[in-house]
C-alpha cells in the first residue's frame, strides 16, 4: 500500500506554534481551544492578524516544531509494512525546504530523503492512502482519503476524520 502523510499539523505541531509565537510576541495566554474551528490568526485582534500570518515565512519556524503525539512510532511502524512517503505542500512557504528536511532528519530519521515530496500542489499525488489536515488537499485525491484532527478543522465532515496517531495504527497496521 502506498500511503502519502502530510507534515504541517499531521506530524509536526505548527498550529501550536503559531500559539506559542504570538503569545510570547504580545505577551497573551491564548490557548487552542479558544480557537477551535479556526486558523490562530482568524481569533486575534485584527492588528496582530498580519504577524501571526507571516509566522510560517520566517526563517526557523519549521526547525523548532514538536512531533504530534504518537507520530514517530506509529509513522516507524507503517514505514515497515508499506511504502510510506511524506508530502508537504513546503513550496508555499520556501524557506520551509531545508528546515522542514532537516526536521524530518532529527524527528523521523528513518524517512529516506527519496521518500520525501515537498511540492507545491497535492493533486499530483497518486496512491491508496493521504493523511492530512487539509480538505482541500484530500479533494482530488483517488485513494483513501484520511482527514487528520486539527483545531482549525473540527466542523469539516466531508472526510473520513482521525484524531490521532493511535487511530491511524488501528486502521492502518
Amino acid at each position: 500500500m502506498t500511503v502519502f502523510i502530510d507534515m504541517d499539523e499531521v506530524l509536526a505541531d505548527t498550529y501550536l506554534r503559531h500559539i506559542e509565537l504570538y503569545n510570547k510576541d504580545f505577551d497573551k495566554t491564548l490557548t487552542a481551544e479558544q480557537c477551535q474551528g479556526k486558523e490562530v490568526w482568524q481569533v486575534v485582534p485584527e492588528a496582530h492578524q498580519k504577524s501571526v500570518r507571516d509566522h510560517a515565512r520566517a526563517i526557523g519556524f519549521f526547525k523548532d516544531l514538536k512531533p504530534i503525539e504518537g507520530s514517530q512510532e506509529v509513522l516507524h511502524e507503517l514505514y515497515k509494512k508499506h511504502e510510506v512517503y511524506i508530502a508537504s505542500a513546503a513550496m508555499q512557504f520556501p524557506h520551509s525546504l531545508k528546515e522542514k528536511s532537516d526536521w524530518l532528519d532529527e524527528y523521523f530519521p528513518f524517512i529516506h530523503w527519496r521518500r520525501r515530496i515537498l511540492c507545491g500542489d497535492k493533486f499530483i499525488l497518486r496512491g491508496d492512502v493521504l493523511i492530512d489536515d487539509r480538505a482541500y488537499n484530500l479533494e482530488h485525491f483517488d485513494g483513501r482519503a484520511l482527514l487528520f484532527t486539527s483545531p482549525h478543522n473540527i466542523h469539516q465532515n466531508s472526510y473520513e476524520r482521525v484524531d490521532s496517531w493511535q487511530e491511524i495504527a488501528e486502521r492502518l497496521l
